[in-house]
């Protein structure tokens, strides 16, 4: 009764939410800007469950002291000393809240995205060798591309900045835009499964 319930909320919500967009009537605008504030609420709430939920699990694993156990009790304290920060002294400029979140979350963020460049440089490793046509022509891109944004490519040949913007422009830019109406295509077919009750991974099960 639970799951069929929920069908029948995604169902309906999911079908107004469509049709919506084609309808110029208020009453459908006003009930679009009141789907939108509950949806705000609801998310709001989702993120105190969630909040529970992490704590829940990482409890669990305190209490059985399981592998990575220590960085549970790390996290569990960020979220206390944060919450209690938060909650008591508020989160604007120059209070301990921010301050924290200034010079400790965003260093640690910006360190695991500098990570990144390691992986992206030994994925370009793997994929720029030259074992076929495609292969060759994705060396050749990506050389001139790197080099038309430096100045050593100018320096070269004032033809190079150009045809880096090109292949960015042209046949790069085409290649992303299929990838985006693909995606877009997707979510469209996933949505309509939705709707018409044949994608129920949301509830829980396979």
């Amino acid at each position: 009764m639970r799951d069929r319930l929920a069908i029948i909320t995604a169902t309906l919500a999911g079908a107004f939410m469509a049709l919506q967009y084609f309808v110029t009537l208020p009453v459908a605008n006003s009930a679009y800007r009141a789907i939108l504030s509950w949806m705000q609420i609801i998310a709001a709430f989702a993120i105190v469950v969630g909040v529970f939920g992490v704590i829940r699990l990482h409890l669990e694993r305190i209490g059985r002291k399981r592998a990575g156990w220590l960085y549970s009790v790390t996290l569990l304290a960020g979220v206390l000393v944060m919450s209690i920060l938060g909650f008591a002294g508020g989160i604007d400029r120059g209070t301990s809240f921010q301050w924290i979140f200034d010079h400790w979350q965003a260093p640690m963020q910006s360190t695991v995205f500098s990570l990144l460049a390691f992986y992206i440089a030994s994925a370009a490793y793997r994929g720029f060798r030259a074992r076929s046509g495609e292969s060759v022509i994705l060396v050749l891109a990506a050389i001139i591309v790197m080099l038309g944004r430096v100045p050593l490519g100018e320096w070269l040949s004032p033809i190079v900045p150009n045809v880096s913007d090109w292949i960015l422009n042209v046949p790069a830019l085409a290649a992303k835009r299929a990838i985006l109406i693909g995606i877009g295509l997707g979510m469209v077919a996933t949505s309509l499964k939705v709707i018409a009750g044949l994608e129920r991974t949301y509830l829980g099960g396979r």
